[in-house]
């Protein structure tokens, strides 16, 4: 499984770092009213809140993909282990992939994770969203071998089931500890019953605008990709996508 995702990485990065230098070139030219503005912000470190959820890197980059992840989906936490650090270094650090978070909900866990993932500054989402889903194989299987009377609570998914799931599985003290939060601002996420409103009206607008029908779901510039379910699929999307780009002259040039 190693190399094959390794040449995967690797034939992205290639692919992807192409059309950065050829923009870095173009602001390099003494005649470029541009370069007085200094170099771009770190576009790994960009975040904004969106309509349905969150947005990491430059707002107006060539493409924009959108992730549909629940944070107890298993191949979600091994698409973001894959293709972390290839889609940081080609895609979103130089400016040429935005990448939105959009949570699906399939219980009542998922609500309270992402409702954790989501709590404090939007700065912070990106840290807190891979922290969920790297450790997933340590809450997980502890919330699956749970009692059924546990299960049932967590299950109702109203703020009292939010906050004995966060507190039962040790996921507030992940941000605690993790992400220096102090706890009663994590209780008091989980308690918002507003916020919770509105993530599963979201959800339920994603399922019906962009067909969600599993996870992980991708959409590239606003449309689903049908049949793309892993990091290996998707980065073949992605190069043949800016290989179409460039021959069609969409890319930024010298």
């Amino acid at each position: 499984m190693f190399p094959a995702f390794t040449r995967a990485s690797m034939a992205l990065a290639l692919a992807l770092l192409a059309p950065a230098s050829l923009t870095a070139q173009a602001l390099g030219t003494s005649d470029n009213p541009l370069i007085a503005e200094g170099p771009e912000p770190n576009w790994l470190e960009t975040v904004e809140v969106t309509e349905r959820g969150h947005r990491i890197g430059k707002p107006q980059a060539e493409a924009a993909l959108i992730e549909f992840i629940s944070y107890t989906c298993s191949h979600c936490a091994n698409f973001v282990k894959q293709s972390g650090p290839a889609l940081d270094l080609a895609g979103v650090g130089p400016g040429n992939i935005s990448v939105e978070v959009r949570p699906v909900i399939r219980n009542g866990l998922d609500l309270a994770i992402t409702m954790l993932a989501q709590c404090g500054d939007p700065k912070g989402f990106k840290a807190r969203h891979r922290m969920f889903l790297y450790s997933q194989s340590t809450w997980l299987p502890k919330a699956m071998n749970a009692p059924q009377a546990q299960q049932a609570i967590w299950a109702r998914a109203d703020a009292a089931g939010r906050l004995n799931a966060a507190r039962n599985l040790d996921l507030d003290d992940m941000l605690v500890q993790q992400q220096g939060m102090a706890l009663q601002q994590v209780n008091a996420c989980l308690a918002d019953n507003e916020a919770a409103k509105a993530i599963l009206a979201n959800d339920e607008a994603d399922r019906t605008e962009f067909n969600v029908t599993g996870t992980p779901t991708f959409a590239l510039d606003g449309k689903t990709l049908e049949g793309v379910y892993s990091w290996p699929q998707l980065a073949g999307v992605l190069q043949e996508t800016f290989r179409k780009k460039a021959e069609t002259g969409e890319l930024p040039t010298p």
